[in-house]
This record gives C-alpha cells, sequence and structure tokens, in this order.
C-alpha cells in the first residue's frame, strides 16, 4: 500500500516548507508537493493518507554513536538485545544507528562483532547501518569511562581480525591520532571506507594535522575526552574548530558541552560538518530494574549517567528528539537542528538515499509535533509508530 502524509511542514533536510505533502510508493519517497495539490488529488483505496495536522515532516534521524537504549545493548551484545534497540529506536523517530561497540578483549570484540552483523536484515525497527568501534586504540590518559585494560596500542592484524568478523560492515572507527602506527592503521581503514574519528585522545595540535593527512576527519563528542585548546597547543579541541574541513558529533544534553560552546560551533563550523548523537548508555529510557553501563552500576542524575563507584559523569541519557529539541532551545533553528540529525550523519557516513525527503530517497521519516513529540515514524516506508 502506497502512504500520503498530508498538511505537514516540510524538513526535508535542505530547506523548510510549509504545507506540504509527501507520497510514498515501494518504500521511496515518489513525490514532494504542496498541499493545494494534494487537494486536487484523487488517491484511490490503495494509498493510506495520514493528515499530520501541522506536525513536522522529516527524514528519520541517523544515530552514528549509540551503545545502548530501554535496557539493551553492547554491553554484553546478544542478538535479540540488539534487536530490541531497533525496535525500541523507532518509537523515538530514528530510522538509523550504528550500534556502538566499548573495546574488550579480542575474543569479546570479535565475537560482538559477528553478532551485531547477525542482526542485519532482521530489524523490526531502525535499520543497523553498520558498527562504530570506539577504540580499542585510543588514549590511556582520555578513557572517560573506557576500561583501561581494553585500551591497546595500534594493531593492524587485530584490526585485520575485526574487519574480517564485519564481514566489511564496520563503518566508523573513533581513534587516538598520536599513538604509534596511526598513520599505517588509518590508510587501512580509509582504503576500507571505514569513517575514522579523533576521540579519547591526548593528540597535540600537530598529531592532530598528520591525522587530517592521513584521512581523519571527524571526530567523537567534541570537547570531551580529548585534549583542550590552550594558547601555545590548540591540542584536539582547537584542530576541531580551526580547520572547517573537520566534522564533528555533539552530544547536545546541555550537560556534556555547555549550550554556549554549541552556539559558537553553530557560528564557526559549517552546518554540514555538525552531526548530532546520543553517545546513549544502555540504561537510556529504562524504567525498571538496576542500571549498568559497560560492566558498571550507574545511576541518573543531574540529566547524564554517574558511575555509582565514583559518582564521575558515565554518560548520556540523550535520546536523539530531545537532542532536536535541546539543539533548537540553544538557537539552532529546526531545520538545522535536524540537518545536524539526519542529512549530515548520511552525507558523512556516505549513507547513499538517506537523510533527505526527495524523490528517489528511502520513505525514513519521522513526524512530530512542535512540542517534539514523535507521531509516526517509517522505515523505507514501513510505518513502526503511529498515533496519528
Amino acid at each position: 500500500m502506497s502512504i500520503c502524509l498530508h498538511n505537514g511542514t516540510l524538513l526535508s533536510g535542505f530547506s523548510v516548507m510549509k504545507d506540504c505533502a509527501v507520497l510514498i510508493e515501494d518504500g521511496k519517497i515518489e513525490d514532494v508537493f504542496s498541499e493545494s495539490r494534494f487537494e486536487k488529488k484523487h488517491f484511490g483505496s490503495d494509498v493510506k493518507v495520514y493528515d499530520v495536522g501541522g506536525a513536522y515532516i522529516a527524514p528519520g534521524f541517523i544515530d552514528t554513536h549509540i551503545h545502548g537504549f530501554n535496557g539493551h545493548g553492547t554491553d554484553l551484545i546478544t542478538e535479540d538485545g540488539i534487536l530490541a534497540m531497533s525496535k525500541d529506536l523507532a518509537q523515538y523517530g530514528v530510522t538509523a544507528f550504528n550500534p556502538t561497540m566499548y573495546p574488550s578483549s579480542e575474543e569479546e570484540m570479535i565475537k560482538g562483532i559477528k553478532t551485531i552483523v547477525s542482526c542485519m536484515g532482521k530489524e523490526k525497527g531502525a535499520k543497523i547501518m553498520g558498527i562504530h568501534l570506539e577504540g580499542p586504540f585510543i588514549s590511556p590518559n582520555k578513557l572517560g569511562v573506557q576500561r583501561p585494560e581494553t585500551v591497546k596500542p595500534v594493531d593492524i592484524k587485530l584490526m585485520e581480525k575485526l574487519w574480517d568478523a564485519s564481514d566489511g560492515h564496520i563503518v566508523n572507527m573513533t581513534v587516538a591520532p598520536e599513538l604509534k602506527g596511526m598513520r599505517d592503521l588509518a590508510l587501512y581503514c580509509i582504503k576500507r571506507g571505514i569513517i575514522l574519528q579523533a576521540g579519547h585522545t591526548n593528540a597535540e595540535y600537530n598529531h592532530m594535522t598528520e591525522g587530517m593527512q592521513a584521512g581523519i576527519l571527524h571526530s567523537t563528542h567534541l570537547f570531551n575526552a580529548m585534549s583542550q585548546m590552550h594558547h601555545r597547543n590548540p591540542g584536539a579541541v582547537g584542530a576541531v574548530l580551526i580547520h572547517r574541513e573537520m566534522a564533528c558529533e555533539i552530544v547536545a544534553d546541555g550537560v556534556h558541552v555547555h549550550p554556549d560552546l554549541l552556539r559558537l560551533l553553530m557560528r564557526d563550523k559549517p552546518l554540514d560538518k555538525i552531526l548530532l548523537v546520543t553517545d546513549a548508555l544502555t540504561p537510556t529510557e529504562q524504567s525498571v530494574g538496576p542500571l549498568y553501563a559497560n560492566g558498571e552500576e550507574v545511576m541518573f542524575k543531574e540529566g547524564c549517567f554517574h558511575r555509582v563507584a565514583d559518582d564521575v559523569i558515565a554518560g548520556s541519557s540523550l535520546t536523539m528528539i530531545k537532542g532536536i529539541k535541546n539543539l533548537v532551545s540553544f538557537g539552532f533553528s529546526i531545520g538545522d537542528a535536524v540537518k545536524c540529525a539526519s542529512a549530515n550523519p548520511a552525507e558523512l557516513m556516505h549513507y547513499k538515499n538517506k537523510g533527505m525527503l526527495i524523490p528517489g530517497y528511502d520513505a525514513d521519516i519521522a513526524v512530530f509535533d512542535k512540542h517534539f513529540n514523535v507521531l509516526l515514524t517509517a522505515v523505507n516506508g514501513n510505518i513502526k509508530k503511529n498515533i496519528l
């Protein structure tokens, strides 16, 4: 059955258009047209028509850095858990995601990678686009809540094993550019289409520029777990801010990064280089049971998760729709905020036919109201949530 969504404000991924309708056929965007044209059309019984009541019609959100959701995640990876993430994320407007793995032992990483790959094609909600490895080739001096025993020096043979286990489905990888042997690793990954992100790094400015020359042109949760800017050594943060070609993730929960820094970023960084991510931990939106992330007990406090053992911030409890709402409150336009959650990650990760609502693209759609309540989610034209 074909679907028509009408009476909405279209956030296409490149513009904002009021009083619009979207026609979906065979899982693709068939047409986008004005409400006046909709009123002249006469659809048959094979077209299901939804009046969205003036809500926003946006491309589905793409989360390229997420560890878990609603009690399921990549801490202890199981097929049921990853598929539950897919189903639950679709209730929040997410139509595609990269399950993000913490570093662990070689055996655990290979097993986890294979499990995620086995889930691809079985999703009941958001589509698994591939895997994000947040390590293991990161700095022991910028761990965040990564476990120190899991961090490793650059090892091409280990990388080959991880790549082989993924059957070519490692999409992005967080690395520390200052590590010995990083250039060889970068060249290995770039040849295989892996997007490298500078993160969990203590890099000096020259390390960052050398990494850029080797193809490290993205960064993980900017401002967090990386060397800060100094007037004699701009560090990792300075390099990302100085070089407009560097892309960056932002965790827009108002806790990980001060809102005024995001306003600075909006002013100085090209918009298409800013990606909204959640970096959400497994207990995000979890309503019952003990809360754990990366093998440690956490508690929700002051807007994010803290490690119970030492009260250190352990990670985010953000959802993509909350992140969009926050960006708007920080000064982003609604169109720009949605672009950071859809078109930008699709372009950076080379996800063909995703991230925009134009004819020929995949019908990955999130409909939400002015209060940022998700009303409908469609993945390849298949409705996964509908409260219209």
